[in-house]
Formats: C-alpha cells, structure tokens, sequence
C-alpha cells in the first residue's frame, strides 16, 4: 500500500487526505495546531453556548464543490442552511443592494439594473456546474468547456471598479463592489472582478449556505470520512524541517508557499524555493465577534434578514477603502463584512443574544485595535448597535496568524490574489501544485481555485500526486 502524510489539516489537507484514502494510500494528517479545520472551526468565543465561526463562514462555492457533494458528507452530519436574504448593501440614503439567491429576484430589486444584472449572471449561472469544472481547477490546460468559460471570461478580466461602472444606480454599483472587494484586491486593478463573479456566479446557483452548527461542521465530516477510510489524524505536531517529516512515498502541504521553503530548504530547486520565498501576502483581517442582544438594529429592514451584510457605502468609498489597506494605510471607514449567521442556523444562539460575525479589511500586518472603527461603520447603518453589544472577542492580524499560520500577517486568502498568483498560484507551471521535489505537493489555497471551503485546492494535489504514485508503477 502506498503512503502519504499530509501537513497541515484544513479543509484542503484534509480534502487531499480524503482523496488519496479513498484511492487506496495510508494516509496521516500531522496538524500543529490542538485540533484540524485551519480556517474552518467554530467556537464559544464569548458565551457558553453562543456559537462563532472562526473565519469561514457562508459556502456558495463549497455547497457547489463538485468533490465535497462527491463525498456522501451528509452521513457524517454535514448539512447547509440557508438564510432568507444571502447578502444586503445597505447605502447612507436608507436603500439598499440586495441580493437573493436566483437572478431573477435579485435582478427584479435592482430596478434600471435588472436587466445587466440577468445579462451578466442568469447564463453562468444556469451552468455553473460546468463552469466549475474550468474555473475551480488550474487555468494553464485546456479547458473542458471552452465557449462557456470564455463567455464567463472576458468580463473577469475587466477592473471591478470598471464592471460595476457599467450599472447605473448606485445600489446594483455597490452590491457588486461589496461583493467584488472579498478578493482583498484594489478595484481598479485588471481581473479584480473575477473573485466577485465568481462568488456571485456559484452564489445564484446554489445560495450562500451556513454549515449546521458552525463551519467546523465542515472539519467534523472530513475528519470523520478519513478515519472511516482508514486515514490518521495526528494533532498537536509541528514540522519546521524536512528531517522531522516521516517516510512516506508522497508528501502534501496545506501550507503558505513561504513556510515549505523553510520546511524543504535546499531540497527545493533554486528557481522554485525564489519564488516560494518571494510568495506575496495580500490585506489583513481585523474579526471582532460580538454577542448581542436582539441582533443587529439594521435601518434597512432587508439587512435584519439577510446572513452577510456588507458595509462599506457606495462604491467610491469601497474602492477607496481597498486601495488604501493594499498601499498599508489604515481607512476611517474600512471595509466591514457582518455575519449574521444564526438567521440561517437559529441553535448557534442563547435566547435573544445572537453571534455576529464580523471583519474588517486592514493593512498587512496591522498593529493597532480596528474595533471601534467597526463598531462605527455598523452604527452608520444600525443606529443603537453598540448598546445592544453584551460582549466581544478580538483577533488582530497577529493573532489571526497565530491561530492559523497560513494567514500571514492576517491575510486569510493565503496570497494576494493578483493577475498572476489568481491565475497561476505560487509560481508559473503547468502543475501548480508540484513543488518540484519528486512526491511532494502543495495543497494549500495559494493554489488554483483559491480560497474557500470547497477542497478542490487538495483534490486537485491529491490527484497529481496519485498521477506521480501511479507513474512509478
């Protein structure tokens, strides 16, 4: 039987881990940290009983992963609900973008923009389950559906700021932008589009889910399938140096390309260890969890039901906002992203004092306490928010990378997701997830598709390095 050992144990090790044990190969998870999930946990950060999502928190494009809905992860108590709203953008004027789960509805709310809207979104996402098989998968090979990727294609190229341009009011504007600015990236750059079409795309086909009882659900199923398969998960076991990893025919990291240089060292070739090194880490994330009692006095009444609001005004204060935390300024309205996740999953709650989730976009890196600048953009839009705050948790940037090292200097994208790394990952080759030392992979989100919880950064590791197993007979 062959072997592997992944190193690291987020969803993308883990995802690894499960597609090489059901191909088979012995595999061992090693996870520094007391318990596997990297971003995907959850927890009581404040209140027995109140649940927070550690970072991942909505899954448009984990509830449409092709490999994940493979897995039969409903047996081990995988299960997604869905808030009545997926995601709101409420404006100074009292109105607001709001965006439902089929193109239609939402397309029916944006009034003069309801007919760019369907044109941009009802095709792709109609097919999206083809598309997916393109977009969440390395872009250096011949695509599978080329007229339907190259249709979904050309708009990605365009700046966010430009697209969004193309809507005339300013509530279809900033809905988009909201949307557009989860790629961290400053909006006027070429292919800051593509994460938010993509996010939005994935999100009208199959909404934007919470897991039942927190993200770690997410963690618990994987977790469970591979030991079902036979699989090892040993926690608490940190690697810092090749020497410490055990033998076995192919190794896997779910880890920032930086940290597997410093781990392989000179067993890297030269060319690729550079780049590793020279792997870019893209904006921080300042999260403040807040328990409060009876939510969240939202103006807009479509925001008291929606699971994400996006609070960042129109779009020139967006693009504004991203741009500054990209040059490592700190804006006075930063970018917040609020989650109301207990709309979706009521239990995560105690009585009347809900979790709200939040984040906002900070420098790299930043050193200073973002808390009240958050506090104030949420009061901006629900006057009485910061009475109704019973408690809080902070993470800083610091802390974020503490928690999960991956998130270097608070960037939980693992790597700025500029032109190239978005296209190409850490370095240029046609396998992206080779490190070009025989056997040994990377599986981690600073490879094609990116972030999220939808595992296929590991699946698609997991199968190369089965191709690598299947080659040596």
């Amino acid at each position: 039987m062959s072997t592997a050992v992944v190193v690291g144990g987020g969803p993308n090790g883990l995802a690894a881990a499960v597609a090489l044990a059901k191909a088979g190969v012995q595999v061992t998870v090693l996870e520094a940290a007391a318990e596997v999930g990297g971003g995907t946990r959850s927890g009581e950060a404040i209140l027995p009983g109140l649940l927070h999502d550690h970072c991942s928190a909505f899954h448009p494009m984990a509830a449409g992963s092709e490999f994940l809905n493979g897995l039969g992860l409903e047996r081990h108590g995988l299960s997604w609900r869905w808030p009545e709203i997926d995601c709101v953008h409420p404006l100074d004027n009292g109105d607001a973008g709001v965006l439902w789960r089929t193109v239609a509805r939402t397309a029916r709310g944006l009034g003069a923009d309801g007919r760019r809207w369907q044109l941009l979104f009802e095709r792709p996402s109609a097919g999206y389950d083809s598309l997916a098989e393109d977009i969440t998968g390395p872009m250096l090979r011949l695509p599978k559906h080329p007229l339907r990727l190259a249709r979904f294609g050309v708009p990605t190229l365009l700046p966010a700021s430009l697209l969004a341009r193309c809507f005339a009011t300013e509530r279809a504007r900033a809905l988009f932008a909201g949307v557009a600015a989860h790629a961290f990236q400053p909006l006027h750059r070429p292919l800051s589009s593509a994460i938010g079409l993509g996010i939005l795309t994935a999100g009208h086909r199959y909404g934007w889910p919470v897991a039942a009882g927190g993200s770690q659900s997410i963690t618990a199923a994987l977790a469970a399938l591979l030991t079902e398969l036979g699989g090892k998960i040993e926690t608490g076991v940190t690697v810092k140096k090749a020497s410490e990893l055990p033998a076995a025919e192919v190794i896997l990291f779910d880890l920032a390309p930086g940290a597997v240089a410093e781990i392989l060292g000179d067993r890297l070739p030269r060319r690729i260890a550079r780049a590793y090194r020279r792997f870019r880490h893209g904006p921080g994330t300042f999260k403040v969890d807040f328990a409060v009692d009876g939510g969240v006095p939202w103006l807009n009444a479509d925001a008291r039901r929606a699971g994400t609001v996006h609070v960042g005004g129109g779009l020139p204060e967006i693009a504004s906002a991203e741009r500054d935390v990209s040059a490592g300024r700190l804006p006075e309205r930063p970018f917040v992203l609020v989650g109301q996740q207990y709309l979706a999953d009521p239990a995560r709650s105690v009585g009347d004092v809900h979790p709200v989730w939040t984040y906002a976009h900070v420098p790299n890196g930043y050193t200073g306490d973002a808390t009240e600048l958050i506090i104030g953009q949420i009061e901006r839009f629900a006057p009485g928010f910061r009475g109704r705050i019973v408690g809080k948790a902070v993470r800083t940037t610091t802390d974020m990378a503490m928690h999960n090292p991956n998130f270097v200097g608070g960037d939980i994208l693992t790597g700025a997701k500029d032109a190239s790394q978005l296209i190409l990952g850490p370095r240029t080759a046609l396998n992206p997830y080779s490190a070009g030392v025989p056997g040994v992979f990377l599986c981690s989100a600073a490879t094609p598709p990116g972030p999220g919880a939808h595992g296929m950064c590991g699946a698609h590791a997991a199968r190369a390095a089965l191709r690598y197993l299947g080659a040596r007979g």
